[in-house]
């Protein structure tokens, strides 16, 4: 199980899942996930799918490096049955914001239609309420139908299109603790 390798620091734990940190060890997962055009179509703010291995590595580095004290991070969700990671989940300052902070999740497609990216988010939006937030944002492509299902199942609001973030239009939820966050 790669995330039993020194540097694998998890984040929480849910009954099905390991949110941890990102390892070298997870470089060939990582480029498997971000080098398809079905999961990196709606990453970014120009979405490019991964062409080289050694890109896989450059982005768990800088999964590490985003991961920045104990409230935000990118982080690798490994399934606790078979220890692969089924792909990542954010929470992370919305960039050019004014503070506002954003949840996503990636997953590899092997993963999606399980439930995954819907337990992983709703335990890091606990989190995130648990230590101090008052309203998380997910922002995202307005065809990715996927994401916004997900973020309906957890109880967010869409507010809507905006082109405020990541130089494009983009369809915005939001949940804060008075919508049912928890924290």
């Amino acid at each position: 199980m790669a995330g039993t390798e020194p540097g694998s620091e998890t984040v929480l734990t849910t009954e099905r899942l390991v949110v941890r940190q990102w390892t070298v060890a997870d470089q060939e997962r990582a480029f498997d996930i971000y080098s398809r055009w079905e999961v990196a179509q709606w990453l970014g703010r120009t979405p490019r799918a991964l062409a080289h291995p050694e890109e896989a590595r450059q982005y768990i580095e800088h999964c590490r490096e985003r991961s920045t004290g104990p409230r935000y991070g990118v982080w690798a969700v490994e399934r606790r049955d078979t220890g692969v990671v089924a792909g990542a989940v954010l929470l992370l300052p919305v960039p050019d914001g004014d503070g506002e902070v954003e949840i996503g999740w990636h997953l590899h497609p092997d993963s999606w239609g399980r439930g995954i990216a819907t337990e992983a988010a709703r335990a890091v939006l606990a989190k995130g309420f648990a230590d101090g937030l008052t309203e998380i944002r997910a922002i995202l492509a307005p065809d990715n139908t996927r994401s916004a299902a997900v973020c309906r199942r957890l109880g967010m609001t869409s507010t809507g299109l905006t082109d405020r973030w990541y130089g494009r239009e983009l369809a915005e939820f939001r949940i804060g603790l008075a919508q049912g966050g928890q924290a």
